[in-house]
């Protein structure tokens, strides 16, 4: 979390100090058009800045993984971007829009224009001053669409096939706030290093934008699978799939997730891989639980023999370290990472010595009985609590567990409120925050 931060931090640093190479904060005379104007053009810098690298991170760049530990934590940085962007989307447009309505009511007196010689102008700028009208009609009614559309990426409850579907007009309104920005950024500034940055992201953001458009993000990384068997546990609402992968997976490291298309309409899910990688038999395992109504229909809609596509892999949470020991909390269906890395520690047996912590609300005998035996052949120690009759996981009962706690690094999978607390207890109580690692399994 803390390299997302800081990425998030110094691009907008960076945004802010090549925009204050360009112009200032103080104009010159100080007057509030005058200071409206200035802050118009740096907020419009930073909005269309912070939609272009959101833009660039939703291609999912695989080389950028490894620096910014993973996909699930690029894509939390895109969503912090396109929150970013819509906030000084919505500081642009007051100051535009609402500085209109302050005149309209008598507020303020606009000062008088002082008309620019058109022969002064070269062509390229007589066109743009052409289009300034149209720049800020459409850019006006473009803020109001990606008001619409981040918000419905926030909403929880709003299905996530409809998020992905409706999430990609965003490429098309990135185009149109593209057209709006070289519009009506001061010319000035294309001959100065911020001119050339804002430049090269936005051109960025257009090729990303065509590959979302046409559906090619990740197309380089997509395999079939063929459905092999199908293992449904009623009392945890999960399903167990196994799929024959067809040559072209290039294989995955345990803790690695993929995305996974078994219905066009409904697209692609993330789902974490529960099965290590056997190039001779090129098995893998996906287990899913019914959070929603897609994977609360998958027991029913999957057949054996049905074809899957599978896209990845993804991620770093791979537990390499070098610590003497690990400490595993995989609450509920965040238990499936750590079931990858158990069933490659059977067939390569490490040296940590490791505590798996399994707290669940609910309880089937015959997926605890496999989650044991995978422990078991692992040498991994297992702790399970059930909710109802163990109650809550909570950071004293892990360093009552586990008194070498300080030698451990912690690798969480789970609900982000439980991992966020645990996080901070431990942080409290002086363990170090770079060996905490969690995944952060959500793409919205």
């Amino acid at each position: 979390m803390k390299r997302i931060k800081l990425s998030w931090l110094l691009l907008l640093l960076a945004l802010s100090g090549l925009w204050l190479l360009a112009d200032t904060l103080m104009p010159v005379p100080l007057t509030y058009f005058s200071f409206r104007t200035v802050l118009i053009q740096f907020t419009g810098v930073i909005a269309i800045g912070a939609m272009s690298v959101a833009m660039l991170l939703a291609i999912r760049p695989k080389w950028l993984e490894p620096h910014l530990h993973g996909l699930d934590k690029m894509y939390r940085l895109h969503k912090w971007l396109g929150i970013t962007a819509l906030v000084a989307s919505a500081v642009h447009w007051w100051w535009v829009t609402g500085t209109k309505w302050m005149v309209g009511w008598g507020w303020l007196t606009r000062p008088v224009r002082t008309p620019r010689a058109e022969q002064n102008l070269g062509l390229i700028e007589q066109w743009l001053r052409g289009q300034r009208d149209t720049a800020e009609f459409l850019g006006e009614w473009a803020f109001y669409a990606v008001v619409a559309l981040i918000a419905l990426a926030l909403i929880k409850r709003f299905p996530y096939h409809l998020f992905t579907k409706t999430h990609r007009w965003l490429s098309v309104i990135f185009a149109v706030l593209v057209y709006h920005s070289v519009v009506l950024m001061k010319a000035e500034y294309w001959s100065q290093p911020l001119g050339w940055v804002i430049g090269l992201l936005m051109l960025g953001g257009l090729w990303a934008a065509v590959m979302a458009r046409s559906g090619r993000i990740g197309v380089h990384r997509r395999t079939n699978g063929r459905i092999e068997s199908l293992t449904y546990y009623p009392e945890l609402r999960v399903l167990e799939t196994s799929l024959l992968m067809e040559p072209g997976w290039a294989g995955h490291a345990a803790g690695q997730f993929a995305f996974v298309t078994s219905d066009l309409r409904e697209g692609a899910h993330p789902y974490t891989i529960a099965s290590t990688w056997n190039p001779l038999d090129r098995r893998i395992i996906f287990i899913t639980k019914a959070l929603g109504d897609h994977t609360g229909r998958l027991h029913d809609q999957l057949k054996i023999g049905g074809l899957t596509t599978v896209e990845g892999p993804y991620g770093c949470f791979d537990f390499q370290d070098h610590r003497p020991r690990q400490i595993w909390i995989g609450a509920g269906i965040g238990i499936t990472p750590f079931i990858a890395r158990m069933k490659q520690l059977a067939q390569t047996p490490g040296t940590q010595q490791i505590d798996l912590f399994h707290p669940t609300a609910d309880f089937e005998q015959a997926a605890i009985d496999k989650l044991t035996a995978d422990a078991q052949a692992a040498h991994v120690k297992m702790h399970l609590l059930v909710d109802a009759r163990d109650g809550r996981l909570d950071a004293n009962r892990i360093r009552a567990a586990v008194p070498e706690w300080r030698s451990a690094s912690i690798w969480f999978c789970g609900p982000p409120g439980l991992g966020q607390a645990l996080r901070d207890d431990f942080i409290a109580h002086g363990f170090p925050e770079g060996q905490f690692h969690q995944e952060i399994f959500q793409m919205r």
